[in-house]
């Protein structure tokens, strides 16, 4: 787990500039760092040393020749199936590192290397004979990539933006199209950022630039199938999902560092630590009435034989370690489980390097309470039949919202209306309502969503909503922020369930054996029955449960929000009295607002830590 940055061009004390960027992400890597520049590329890599702890898998790592160059971010978990295939060719390895298999592969395979690779990744590679980059993002999106053509027509690349703000030719400014999305969905929903010009390589996608004409070209290279299988029982399926889950974990245990586990109560980390049995688990609560859920990991653990760290995270805390917490998502984001997850990394770091976690058993196995329908819902699709149910549907899917009108597009069965992921925090009219139109002409949420609903129309409902979060919930929101929070501790997270093998797997499901009458998640919840006691295994899904609907009943912490919400740069984005008016009602007890609060707050926190408080910030040469 590292971090790269890198630039094409020509600037004054390349060197130099390299050097500063890669100051910027050396939280990415602490252990080591070095340079690769020529007359047309510059690489930069922050190593954090997790295989073979040597000098020999330092990166920028060249071949014999050095005509190919690689900084890559991630771990590839059968790297040595690949580097067997290729000492067989030939190919001579001087590490023991995945690095040099990916190396190597891409001189064996080219731009095919991507469809042998499972694990998480990010990557760039330099290739003098044909004076072109490559690079390529993992299938699921859990390593960060960014990207910005400058005026210059230098092309920027990297783990973290940040990097990309002591670039000389590198402009700063905000993306007047971002914002409208993210009110609404809580993270960057946009592929480009909320830095104006930077954008994101997608999940499971790939690029060339040629550097003799400039040209830059993106390409999808894997993509999901929620085709369902039904030859198998379930009972099949809850002994394969055991086999293929406990192949994973092994497979992401490998490290030449001591590895831990995060641990909640719910049947996802514990899954996954039950399987794993590491020296130790780390769980993060809040000192605050019945918000502490660590009493679940701590017997877990006990039961398990396992050692257990635990923090419990005051009001205090949280809100003075949100300006830190935006600078190192890099971007606006809203999920207050990333607080939390901030300090359960810090936690973590001081006890291990790398540690496994849950992420992405909820989207792959159908593990979300918006999965199920409500007895009212499930009640009325019994009653009425689909086609009666699907008429009142196209009634109302392009009437103004009125209380019940998502109850009739639900029962419809048409997610492409009602479904633009876990996240809802403003609707359309509420946006107009309070940001100020020059930021309001953004894409609705509905239209980022569209064309990737287009690409499954032949999908059942439920399949629809997994697929929409797996590219855009996933990616956008539960993966950067466990990136970027782990990694700001220079803390190595890996994701078994979010594993190739995992997903050729899951995705064959059929949809009746994933979420029934029983509850969601049914065969993992199931397979993880076979290592857990009854009480982990079905548990309801919590995630973090953050008291902020509390604490901003708070004087001090309604005045915290309130200097930003009454910051004269505010009302260049918001109409700051409807803000308060806003926050007013919360704090009384008139209104519930606190996700509304706190989203446009994030916003105004990031956009502070950015725009107003950053020094020494280069402007365009």
């Amino acid at each position: 787990m590292c971090g790269f940055v890198g630039f094409t061009g020509d600037v004054e004390n390349k060197q130099q500039v390299l050097a500063a960027m890669m100051g910027r992400i050396v939280h990415r890597g602490p252990d080591m760092g070095d340079q690769f520049i020529n007359d047309s590329v510059a690489l930069g890599f922050r190593r954090l040393s997790i295989l073979d702890l040597s000098e020999a898998g330092k990166q920028p790592m060249r071949n014999d020749e050095e005509t190919v160059v690689i900084t890559f971010n991630g771990e590839i978990y059968n790297f040595q199936e690949i580097r067997s295939e290729l000492e067989a060719k030939g190919y001579v390895f001087h590490s023991g590192t995945d690095t040099e298999s990916l190396l190597h592969g891409y001189e064996e395979w080219g731009e095919q290397i991507v469809d042998r690779l499972r694990g998480m990744y990010a990557f760039v590679i330099w290739d003098a004979k044909k004076n072109r980059l490559f690079g390529a993002r993992d299938i699921f999106g859990i390593k960060p990539f960014y990207y910005c053509r400058t005026a210059q027509n230098d092309l920027l690349f990297g783990s973290e933006i940040k990097s990309f703000l002591d670039h000389p030719h590198f402009v700063k400014e905000v993306n007047k199209q971002a914002l409208r999305p993210y009110l609404t969905m809580q993270f960057p929903a946009t592929d480009e950022t909320f830095f104006a010009g930077v954008y994101k390589l997608p999940a499971a996608h790939c690029f060339t630039y040629d550097l003799a004409s400039g040209e830059m070209s993106v390409r999808r290279y894997w993509d999901a199938d929620f085709s369902d299988d039904d030859s198998k029982t379930f009972g099949q399926y809850v002994e394969e999902c055991d086999q293929v889950v406990h192949e994973s974990v092994s497979a992401h245990r490998i490290a030449d560092v001591k590895v831990g586990s995060f641990l909640s109560g719910g049947v996802d980390s514990s899954y996954i630590a039950a399987c794993l049995m590491p020296d130790n688990t780390f769980s993060v609560g809040f000192d605050y009435k019945d918000f502490n859920e660590t009493n679940y990991a701590a017997e877990l653990s006990d039961k398990l034989g396992i050692k257990n760290y635990r923090k419990m995270v005051t009001a205090d805390e949280f809100f003075n370690t949100l300006p830190e917490i935006q600078y190192h998502m890099d971007e606006p984001q809203s999920n207050l489980s990333s607080v939390p997850l901030w300090f359960l990394a810090q936690l973590a770091a001081e006890q291990v390097t790398v540690v496994l976690s849950g992420e992405g058993a909820d989207e792959l196995f159908a593990g979300y309470a918006y999965y199920e329908d409500v007895p009212s819902l499930a009640r009325f699709k019994r009653i009425v039949p689909r086609g009666i149910r699907r008429s009142l549907g196209k009634f109302v899917e392009n009437k103004p919202y009125f209380k019940g009108r998502n109850f009739l597009l639900k029962a419809a069965e048409m997610p492409e209306k009602w479904f633009t992921g876990q996240a809802f925090i403003y609707r359309s009219d509420e946006i107009d309502d309070v940001v100020k139109p020059a930021y309001a002409k953004g894409p609705d949420a509905f239209e980022l969503c569209a064309p990737v609903y287009d690409r499954v129309q032949n999908f059942c409902d439920l399949s629809k909503r997994q697929y929409l979060d797996m590219n855009m919930w996933l990616p956008g929101d539960i993966l950067l922020k466990a990136d970027k929070m782990c990694m700001a501790h220079s803390l190595e997270l890996r994701v078994p369930f979010l594993d190739k093998k995992v997903m050729e797997f899951a995705q064959h499901i059929p949809a009746s054996f994933r979420v029934n009458e029983s509850g969601n998640k049914q065969v993992l919840r199931h397979a993880a029955n076979r290592v857990l006691p009854d009480e982990w295994a079905t548990r309801p899904k919590k995630g973090f449960p953050v008291p902020l609907k509390f604490w901003l009943r708070e004087q001090k912490y309604y005045d915290y929000v309130k200097e930003y919400f009454t910051a004269s740069w505010a009302e260049e984005f918001f109409d700051t009295k409807k803000l308060m008016a806003m926050l007013d009602d919360h704090y009384e007890g008139k209104a519930l607002n606190h996700r509304k609060i706190y989203t446009a707050l994030t916003f105004l926190i990031w956009y502070k830590r950015y725009f107003i408080d950053e020094q020494g910030v280069s402007s365009a040469a």
